[in-house]
């Protein structure tokens, strides 16, 4: 859109009226739009309730128990899962080896299992076990570090 130099608009020509204004917008859009910060959250009012802590995984829950791998005797006891699915496990054969990781989540439609092993015998060692609720097994690969091999192993629910 242009303007004659000869319409006049408070002693300027019309386009230069024109070009400033539209100037002027210019920098006011860009300054305003410029601006990411995004709203807080309301804050809850104060009152002497708990948090309410996130719920586990119903499917996570029912890996808690005492599974066997039936080809050794080793046990595996999942005692408890958080909502993150960290893991607190203890594993034996038949004395106490250092789980220095576990972990379980859902993917899939499936409960999934990773323990990591830290001790003598056993450095860097790794189960990773998926659920099979029909079966009510745990089934995967065990990964033996120091022969680096992995062997296909299951465990089954001790009643």
């Amino acid at each position: 859109m242009t303007f004659s130099g000869s319409q006049q608009r408070s002693g300027r020509p019309r386009a230069l009226h024109y070009h400033a204004c539209a100037g002027a917008l210019c920098v006011l859009l860009v300054s305003c739009g410029g601006k990411t910060d995004t709203v807080p959250p309301p804050q809850a009012l104060g009152t002497n309730a708990a948090p309410v802590a996130a719920a586990v995984s119903p499917e996570l829950a029912k890996l808690l128990g005492k599974w066997e791998r039936p080809d050794g005797g080793y046990i595996l006891e999942i005692k408890s899962v958080d909502p993150s699915g960290k893991l607190e496990v203890g594993y034996f054969n038949p004395d106490p080896i250092n789980v220095s990781r576990a972990v379980a989540w859902r993917e899939n439609g499936t409960s999934k299992v990773i323990i990591e092993l830290q001790d003598v015998n056993y450095p860097g060692c790794t189960y990773s076990l998926e659920d099979n609720p029909q079966s009510d097994q745990l089934f995967g690969q065990y990964y033996q570090a120091a022969m680096q091999q992995t062997f296909e192993v299951v465990f089954t629910r001790v009643k």
